[in-house]
């Protein structure tokens, strides 16, 4: 088949998604990825409260929208479920209630109208995005960062991933979640500190770098949230300019070391037999939205002679247009799972990687 059109569903986290996308076979073998539709249902206002995600209100949330967000996905698409080739649903990593709920309902659909049912994993969906939106292709070195997640990933091909390295503590976009937390500033936590720090003097105060020039390219984040806790301490009560330099210096402290980890990966791959094809670096995930961050990776791909590829603003956070693609690469490349596959809260892209402590074990999405 040459052309094909996959309902997406993703459910993984706090965010109801469902998606249409068209996959164009070219004759020349790559192909061309077309969106007809992308429904993103955010759940903050349920969350809020608490300051992070609570799995019960999550998966309640999915199981009350999901099937609006699915008619509203075909409406906007003019399509019909009897035009849909096959759909594609997260099945991991992530909250296993959510999960479920988008398993389960994809499944009902695909054994009504006789079609198949394609199990994705959601890391999958981040690591192909440039696909689609890009049309940029494999080989490439992934970073992958999220609220649940922060890997180094050779992409060597549609299926074929290999982890360089990961966070043996918290995930990047966990700690961002935290800091907010701490300092007062509301869920999502990305955002607000990246709000906040624009006024800021990153400078202020000396936090440290986790990890920084170990020659092994993981991450590390847990004590510099500690550090930052320490200076707030120091300083109540605290002032908005005082909020407002503590997160510029937690920013950039980040950025500093995330564009070390980078660095030692790219050292790692001009030491392997992959060394001549490393010519891209794709940035993917929510906090791929970070401009500050953004800013830093160019100057490193810069410098390294590469290229840096993002995904859009509006594709880096969780939606359904990258698990349908997902699902379209994979059947295009011959990939077919199991429709028995379970869902997982854990599923590495690597399942060959040894795991690593806390968020690193390589498929815990929080």
């Amino acid at each position: 088949m040459t052309e094909f059109t996959i309902l997406g569903i993703e459910t993984s986290c706090d965010e109801t998604a469902a998606s249409v996308v068209r996959r164009h076979q070219k004759p020349d073998g790559t192909a061309e990825g077309e969106i007809l539709s992308n429904i993103v249902r955010t759940q903050l206002k349920e969350h809020a409260a608490f300051g992070g995600v609570v799995p019960e209100i999550a998966a309640r949330a999915h199981a009350e929208s999901l099937a609006p967000i699915i008619r509203a996905a075909l409406e906007d698409a003019s399509l019909t479920l009897d035009e849909i080739d096959a759909i594609a649903a997260t099945t991991g990593p992530g909250l296993i209630g959510g999960l479920l709920v988008g398993m389960m309902t994809g499944k009902a659909i695909a054994a009504v109208k006789e079609i198949p049912f394609i199990p994705v994993n959601h890391l999958a969906g981040h690591a192909l995005t440039v696909g689609l939106t890009n049309g940029h292709r494999p080989p490439y070195l992934l970073l992958l960062v999220s609220g649940g997640h922060t890997q180094l990933i050779w992409v060597e091909a549609i299926g074929k991933y290999t982890r360089i390295g990961s966070t043996i503590d918290d995930a990047l976009g966990e700690a961002f979640d935290k800091t907010a937390k701490l300092l007062g500033l509301g869920y999502p936590g990305g955002p607000q500190v990246e709000k906040w720090a624009l006024q800021g003097d990153p400078t202020r105060f000396k936090l440290p770098r986790p990890l920084l020039g170990r020659p092994e390219p993981n991450f590390s984040f847990s004590g510099l949230k500690t550090a930052l806790r320490q200076e707030a301490q120091k300083l109540e009560p605290l002032t908005n300019q005082d909020i407002h330099d503590l997160c510029a210096s937690f920013q950039h402290a980040l950025a500093v070391s995330v564009i070390d980890r980078v660095g030692k990966a790219l050292d790692h791959l001009r030491n392997s037999e992959h060394r001549d094809q490393l010519t891209t670096l794709v940035v993917a995930g929510g906090v791929a939205a970070n401009k500050y961050l953004r800013t830093r990776l160019e100057g490193l791909t810069d410098k390294n002679n590469l290229k840096l590829v993002l995904p859009p603003l509006s594709l880096c956070t969780d939606n359904a247009a990258m698990i349908a693609w997902a699902a379209a690469e994979e059947l295009a490349a011959g990939i077919n799972r199991t429709e028995d596959s379970p869902a997982r809260a854990r599923w590495p892209l690597d399942e060959t990687a040894t795991p690593l402590l806390g968020s690193g074990k390589g498929g815990m999405k929080a």
